[in-house]
Order: structure tokens, then C-alpha cells, then sequence
């Protein structure tokens, strides 16, 4: 790894990443190198105050503008300076802030996996056992460090070079998750990384959730699957997701009706039962309190717009 006092300043680097960025994607299309499984390279040239998506545990950057995402009632913004990390899947709705054609929203993000994570564990001190037991939402902002910015900046550049892909991008993908396991996130990678914790459990509830959205799923079979009791089951998947389990399975299926009402142009109650909605009526109100407006005329002042990806970067 590069000795982080001899990194070139951050506002260097980010314009190198912001060039590579640029040289790849075109406004409004994610661009997933086939090359590099698991990076996602976004542009927008124009600001988009209102998308839904499910984010992978991922960490993703912004290289250049803003953005906010809405966590069930909280309200994040992240820019330039602070990385986003997800440690498990979850539904937002996020809004890019600043966007134009001579100041596009660049972004740049990488899948986690797992499995370096629980490789580099082993090579580092063990966490304090209190950090491992601690709650704490499983998506936050950490602040963006010049060796975490430098080793994207190499990982991108590799593109460029395809003959070294295979023997030096799995070093800097390590990399990566090392500079976050050793970071602000660090705590919240063990969490979701050491098997039996609180955070571990629900994201095996959280899995079955993402998969069987559309059928009546009772809480207590999540609980269940959790290895936990009713009300610490919805203590800790709270304190995760800014949820509860009922109101993250209601966001999942409206986000995925929004979906099938816009890229396969379904009728709103053929949506509503495609997701497990058997009320027509009920989905148009869950639907109308969650994106302020009723489903046809929100689906009707969507399809003028451009297409924005609803990927952890848009």
C-alpha cells in the first residue's frame, strides 16, 4: 500500500477520479465495468430530487456534487467529503442535489464482500467486545481519507490497463476494505461481519424480507429466523434500519410497484397485486404517504423525465 504521506492532495486525486469517471459513463446510464465485478460508475447532468432504490451493502463516493437519502425518517446528505456505507440491504429514497452539465454528479461505488472483510479480521486486533454488542444504524457517512480515495483512484485507472486487472485489482479491492475496516466504519463492518451478533442475526431476517416482500410474512417468523424474541427482534431491527419490519417490507413493495409502473408500465392495481397489495384502495394511500402523490399521477409526471438508475448512486 502507498505511504499516505507521500498521496498526492485530495482535490488532485478527485480530479483524477472525476476524469476516469467521465471517460466511462454516460449522463443518466450506470455503468458497471464487466471487468471489475461489483463497481458502479454514475453521472447525472442535472439535479433529481426524488428516486427510490434498494441499496447493497456497498460504499459508495461522491467525486463531485451532492446528495441526501431518506432512511426511514431520518435524513442523510453526503457530498465530496464523507463516503456512504450500507451494511445490509435497504430501501431510501435519496434526491442528487447539485448536478449540471459543466458540474455533473459524479459517483463511484464498490459491492462489499464479506468474506475480506472476515480475511482481514483475522490479520487485525480483535474489536473490543462492547464495539461487536453495540447497536447502530447500518448505513452512515464516514469522512473521506486520501488513501481511501487514492486506492479508488488506482482501481479505476486499472480499466485502463486490463493486462494488470487480474493480479493487481484484487489487491486494491483489499485495500479498500481495509482502509473502511480500519476507519470510521470499522465497527459497524465487524458488526455485520462476526456471526451470532445483533446485526448478523436481523440480516438474515432482513435477506428473507428482500426475496419474499410480496407474501404476509409475520414478524414473528422473522424473529424467529433471527434467533431472537418478539419485541428485542423489533428493538434491534430498528435501531438498523430506522424501521420497523412492517414498514420496511411496505417500503420495499411500493418502491418495486414505482418500478413496475415505470419501466413495464403496469396499471397501479396490477402492481399492487403483482407485490402483495390485495387492496387497491390501501396501496393507493401507502402509496400516496410515502411519495406524496397518488400512483397514476406520480407515474404520469415521471415518464417525461429522463430514466435515472435506481442503483446506491443515483
Amino acid at each position: 500500500m502507498p505511504d499516505p504521506s507521500s498521496l498526492p492532495p485530495l482535490t488532485d486525486t478527485r480530479a483524477s477520479l472525476a476524469r476516469r469517471i467521465l471517460a466511462q459513463t454516460t449522463a443518466g446510464v450506470l455503468h458497471q465495468p464487466p471487468a471489475l465485478p461489483g463497481l458502479l460508475m454514475f453521472r447525472v447532468d442535472q439535479p433529481h430530487l426524488d428516486a427510490c432504490s434498494v441499496y447493497e451493502p456497498c460504499v459508495a463516493l461522491i467525486v463531485q456534487g451532492s446528495k441526501r437519502l431518506l432512511l426511514g425518517d431520518e435524513t442523510l446528505y453526503y457530498g465530496e467529503d464523507r463516503y456512504l456505507i450500507a451494511t445490509m440491504d435497504l430501501p431510501v429514497r435519496t434526491a442528487v442535489l447539485e448536478a449540471s452539465r459543466a458540474q455533473p454528479y459524479l459517483a463511484v461505488a464498490l459491492r462489499l464482500d464479506w468474506r475480506e472483510i472476515a480475511s482481514l479480521m483475522q490479520e487485525l486486533p480483535p474489536a473490543p467486545a462492547q464495539t461487536l454488542a453495540s447497536d447502530g444504524r447500518a448505513m452512515s457517512t464516514g469522512a473521506v481519507t486520501a488513501p481511501l480515495l487514492d486506492a479508488f483512484d488506482r482501481l479505476l485507472a486499472l480499466l485502463d490497463h486490463p493486462d494488470d486487472l487480474a493480479a493487481l485489482a484484487p489487491l486494491v479491492r483489499r485495500e479498500i476494505h481495509y482502509r473502511l475496516l480500519t476507519g470510521e466504519a470499522g465497527a459497524r463492518l465487524r458488526q455485520m461481519a462476526t456471526v451470532d451478533t445483533q446485526s448478523h442475526q436481523v440480516a438474515r431476517a432482513i435477506a428473507i424480507l428482500n426475496t419474499r416482500f410480496a407474501e404476509a410474512l409475520p414478524v414473528e417468523t422473522l424473529a424467529r429466523e433471527a434467533g431472537m424474541g418478539l419485541s428485542t427482534f423489533h428493538q434491534h431491527f430498528k435501531a438498523l434500519t430506522a424501521m420497523s419490519p412492517l414498514q420496511y417490507q411496505k417500503q420495499l413493495r411500493l418502491t418495486e410497484a414505482r418500478r413496475l409502473m415505470l419501466s413495464e408500465r403496469l396499471d397501479a392495481s396490477t402492481a399492487a397485486f403483482r407485490v402483495g397489495y390485495e387492496s387497491p384502495s390501501q396501496f393507493s394511500r401507502e402509496y400516496r404517504r410515502l411519495f406524496g402523490t397518488p400512483p397514476s399521477k406520480d407515474i404520469a409526471d415521471r415518464r417525461g423525465q429522463p430514466l435515472v438508475s435506481t442503483s446506491a448512486l443515483a
